[in-house]
């Protein structure tokens, strides 16, 4: 299951690389790519192996040459490319956000490991570490206490986001034209338009997309305290997406259209078009955030 899971993640991460070159380019080397997927150079030679049984490259002696770019529908599920503590993870939130887990709810570590198909072991893990968001409770010898999801936990999360979030959208001003980076918002670029063209068959695509957006343009500004925040920030967001049916489809689009203005303001690198962009774009989601708790 793991050798799988590493394999469909190191897929996923491939489609993002080959997406950032043009047909006709060559791929970089066995090394690079293990070094850029972080993965072993068998599960490199396997995903290449699946790339060019889909067509999507071809060898040409010892190079291995992109014949077409693929497709964000030949993305493997998030849901298998997790590993075992991340399902844990998106177990619980799955469960934290139902409507019928109350503030005050007692949580039981075996019953948690039973319900996620988990070890308890992992399941305390995760509570450890993440009672330090304040949604979860340790109280001496009597276990774990939700203590709730509600709005002014979101309006602290969110003013969180929105700092970092301008923060990073504003220092694409500064990236020099050869950073990777620039690919790579290309490449999200034709995600999004992909999507938007394909909307009213795969609207419950967007949370992935969104949460892969919002990591890229963190990304910009690498600080390990706020990638440590950015972990509970996205994974909230992401399941209130997903949580959330009222108008899926139509708020669903409705975001896209603000990530592809956004994009368009990042690559201006004008600074007062970046801001309004990304303030617009902070608003709605706010009142998403909100919208979906009431």
């Amino acid at each position: 299951m793991r050798t799988d899971t590493t394999f469909k993640r190191a897929f996923n991460d491939m489609i993002d690389i080959i997406r950032t070159l043009d047909p006709g380019m060559e791929l970089p080397s066995e090394n690079a790519l293990r070094a850029q997927l972080g993965v072993s150079r068998t599960t490199v030679r396997k995903v290449l192996a699946g790339m060019s049984a889909r067509g999507i490259i071809v060898s040409e002696a010892h190079r291995r040459i992109v014949r077409e770019q693929p497709l964000q529908t030949e993305r493997y599920p998030q849901q298998e490319t997790l590993a075992i503590s991340e399902q844990v993870e998106t177990s619980f939130m799955e469960w934290m956000l139902r409507g019928d887990v109350c503030p005050g709810t007692e949580i039981n570590e075996a019953e948690l490991a039973r319900q996620f198909s988990a070890g308890t072991t992992i399941v305390r893990e995760f509570l450890n570490r993440f009672q330090k968001y304040g949604l979860i409770e340790k109280r001496p010898n009597a276990g774990w206490v939700f203590k709730g999801f509600t709005a002014n936990f979101a309006l602290e999360l969110f003013e969180i986001r929105e700092m970092f979030e301008m923060r990073s959208a504003r220092l694409f001003a500064a990236l020099p034209d050869n950073s990777p980076v620039w690919k790579q918002i290309q490449s999200m670029q034709a995600a999004h338009l992909e999507l938007l063209a394909d909307i009213d068959a795969r609207f419950q695509d967007f949370s992935e997309l969104d949460s892969r957006f919002h990591r890229l343009i963190a990304a910009v500004a690498p600080n390990r305290f706020i990638e440590s925040f950015q972990d509970v920030i996205t994974m909230v967001f992401h399941y209130h997406y997903q949580w959330n049916k009222r108008d899926e489809r139509a708020r669903n689009e409705v975001a896209i259209k603000e990530h592809l203005a956004l994009i368009d303001a990042l690559k201006s690198r004008n600074i007062a078009s970046i801001d309004r962009a990304c303030r617009l774009h902070l608003t709605s989601a706010r009142e998403t955030l909100l919208h979906s708790i009431t």
